[in-house]
């Protein structure tokens, strides 16, 4: 069997793998990135937060995102019931980027895997992980390709960046439940053609169905007059709507007025699809030299797009310690990686809670209308700045949530209370 020595293999060429990759090679080392599907490939996850823009810089990858043609994006605009609230992200506490993108993800995808290709980077795209072994001294994982050939890539380290794939938690019996209860998502894109005036194609709309607050909606403006759009909502109750997904999901969307208004003359793109149960969680990020990125440990839930940010955010923390440990400096992965990892995601992960226990919505919608310090520092969480300690939410998220929701309570309209 032909073996290829590397010094960081790296499984999976989305966001984590690719800007993993380009920093990587930045720092001088030989990297080697292997991918199950070809590029380009359809992905959802398309509406990217501002604190991405940083690790794009990081890697030298921004330029050429920023060249690419995408829709730009400076905020979210939330609706029930004939109401709206917009979150303008650079009202926000955190320093750093106040903008970004709105993006095909199978253009954005194979625009960083070439920009990491660009550098350096070996990319190998057809090829499957069947094997994976690690120690002390490194890791060594087998692959087959697409004609059955077999292949083995030795490294002194190695990420998994497989995304939902997560070819390391399965082949290493990481899989442990979700915290979050199963939901399904029905997602497509659509020929948008919105003429309505009100619509602002700079930001996300994430709309709430008046009937059933625990089903969200969200529509995503991208480039050359496309629209992503999908719902999410409690498994039984999608699952318990009669006809096809594409039916559902319009039937969905008749329920919520506005959206139905944007919508009017929308025409099929792409087929509507489903995914249920797609939180997932690993029992442990690390092991002897290998690490896991972004969804290949943990995703949390769609609502504030904050899948690719975590996973660009893993990328970087991880580059930074592998440089460190290949040079022989002692490392500490647990504080360093998975606990700093972790106070992004538990920020999320309580504005994720708050958010299906109806807390955020009220907060959302009955924020004070002037910037002031507490909505700055909710629009800076939402920009995807959770690890700026500065930030009171990102300190104490669930506490902070829960106080901030009591303080506006008594602004919140009847059909919004618990």
């Amino acid at each position: 069997m032909n073996t290829t020595q590397r010094d960081v293999v790296i499984i999976g060429a989305g966001p984590a793998g690719s800007v993993a990759a380009a920093m990587l090679v930045k720092r001088g080392y030989s990297v080697e990135v292997v991918e199950r599907q070809h590029f380009p490939r359809f992905s959802i996850g398309e509406s990217l937060l501002p604190q991405c823009m940083e690790f794009l810089a990081e890697a030298d990858l921004l330029e050429s995102v920023q060249d690419g043609g995408f829709q730009f994006k400076d905020g979210a605009a939330f609706h029930q019931d004939g109401v709206g609230s917009d979150i303008y992200f650079p009202d926000k506490s955190a320093p750093g980027p106040g903008t970004t993108f709105q993006v095909k993800r199978a253009d954005f995808d194979h625009l960083l895997a070439q920009g990491a290709a660009a550098k350096g980077a070996e990319m190998c795209f057809g090829e499957e992980v069947i094997a994976f072994a690690s120690n002390a001294q490194g890791a060594s994982i087998t692959v087959r390709n697409d004609a059955g050939l077999v292949r083995q890539i030795d490294a002194r380290f190695a990420l998994d960046a497989s995304g939902f794939g997560r070819s390391l938690a399965k082949l290493l019996d990481l899989e442990t439940p979700s915290s979050f209860p199963p939901r399904r998502s029905l997602f497509g894109q659509v020929v948008d053609h919105i003429s309505e005036p009100s619509f602002d194609r700079n930001k996300i709309l994430i709309s709430i169905h008046p009937h059933n607050r625990q089903i969200w909606f969200w529509l995503i403006p991208l480039a050359d007059g496309l629209s992503s759009i999908g719902a999410v909502g409690p498994r039984e109750a999608l699952e318990g709507l009669d006809g096809t997904d594409h039916e559902r999901l319009w039937a969905l969307i008749g329920d919520v007025p506005y959206l139905a208004q944007v919508l009017k003359h929308a025409q099929p793109y792409r087929p509507i699809s489903s995914i249920v149960g797609y939180a997932c969680a690993v029992k442990s990020l690390i092991g002897p030299r290998y690490a896991l990125l972004g969804n290949a440990a943990e995703f949390l839930d769609p609502v504030f797009s904050s899948g690719v940010t975590i996973a660009m955010k893993s990328a970087s923390l991880s580059t930074k310690l592998i440089d460190k440990e290949l040079r022989g400096e002692a490392v500490d992965w647990q504080r360093d990686f998975v606990d700093e990892l972790y106070v992004g995601i538990e920020t999320f992960r309580a504005c994720v809670g708050a958010w299906y226990s109806g807390k955020l919505q009220r907060i959302i919608f009955n924020r004070p209308q002037s910037v002031n310090d507490v909505s700055r520092m909710l629009t800076s969480v939402l920009a995807g700045y959770a690890w700026d300690r500065t930030n009171s939410i990102v300190r104490d998220p669930v506490r902070f949530l829960d106080l901030v929701d009591q303080l506006c309570a008594t602004n919140t309209p009847a059909s919004l209370r618990p």
